[in-house]
C-alpha cells in the first residue's frame, strides 16, 4: 500500500502555474473586449440591448424669475410653420467619416403680429364734438420673434465624424443644437414675413376697435396706419 502512494503520478506545479495564468490572461482579454465593444458602439451611436440602458432623473431646480414687462400689444394674428434643416459643417481635404456634421432637423414654430397700442400718442385718437366720429391712427402691425415648439420638433438624423465623436468626449455639451434652431427661427420668420402675416393683423385689429368702439356709440370709426 505505501509503494502504490509513492508511485501515484502527481501533476507538476508548472503545469497548473501555467493552467492559472492562462485563465488570467483569457479574462483579461475578455475584459479588454468588452470595454472596446462599449466604446466603438458609443462612438457610432449603435446601443446594446440591455447593456446602455438609461435611467432618466429630473434634478432640474425651480424657475427663476428675471424680469416683468408690462405688454399692450394686440395679436391680430398668428401663424404655424415647419421647417426641414439641413445644415452640414464640411471639413477641407478631410472626408465627412473623418470631420464633419450633418444634421436633419424638423422644426415647428409660431409667430405672431401685433400692433403695439401702447405707443399711440396724445394725437393718434380724435373725436367729434358730438362723439359720433371717431379717428384713431396707428403704427403699422409687426411680427414677433419666432417661437419654436420643443415637444412637435425632433432631428431626424444626426452624422457626425470620428474626430467629432471623440470631441464630443470632451465637450460640455456635445448634443448642442444651438445653430439648428437658430436657423430654423431664421427661416420660420422669412416665411412669416412673406406670408403677409401682418396686413392680416392689421385688418383684425381694425375690425376688433370698429367692434367695440360701435358698440360704445360711435357710429363711424375711421382706422389708418402709419
Amino acid at each position: 500500500m505505501g509503494e502504490d502512494t509513492e508511485n501515484r503520478p502527481s501533476t507538476p506545479l508548472r503545469t497548473r502555474t501555467r493552467s492559472g495564468r492562462r485563465w488570467r490572461l483569457v479574462t483579461v482579454a475578455l475584459l479588454v473586449l468588452a470595454v472596446t465593444l462599449m466604446l466603438i458602439s458609443w462612438l457610432l451611436g449603435v446601443a446594446v440591448p440591455g447593456i446602455f440602458g438609461t435611467e432618466v432623473k429630473d434634478r432640474t431646480g425651480p424657475a427663476v424669475l428675471k424680469s416683468v414687462q408690462d405688454l399692450s400689444r394686440y395679436e391680430g394674428a398668428s401663424g404655424s410653420y415647419q421647417v426641414v434643416v439641413d445644415l452640414e459643417h464640411d471639413a477641407r481635404f478631410l472626408p465627412d467619416a473623418i470631420r464633419g456634421t450633418r444634421t436633419l432637423y424638423v422644426a415647428h414654430g409660431s409667430v405672431g403680429a401685433y400692433v403695439d397700442l401702447g405707443a399711440l400718442g396724445e394725437d393718434a385718437v380724435t373725436v367729434d364734438a358730438e362723439r359720433t366720429e371717431a379717428s384713431l391712427r396707428l403704427p403699422h402691425a409687426r411680427l414677433a420673434a419666432p417661437a419654436l415648439d420643443p415637444e412637435r420638433s425632433y432631428a431626424v438624423s444626426k452624422q457626425r465624424g470620428l474626430l467629432d465623436r471623440l470631441g464630443d468626449l470632451f465637450s460640455d455639451n456635445p448634443s448642442s443644437e444651438q445653430a439648428v434652431n437658430v436657423l430654423a427661427a431664421q427661416r420660420i420668420g422669412d416665411a412669416a414675413r412673406e406670408s403677409g402675416l401682418t396686413a392680416r393683423a392689421e385688418r383684425n385689429t381694425t375690425a376688433m376697435l370698429k367692434g367695440l368702439l360701435g358698440g360704445l356709440g360711435f357710429e363711424r370709426v375711421t382706422i389708418t396706419y402709419s
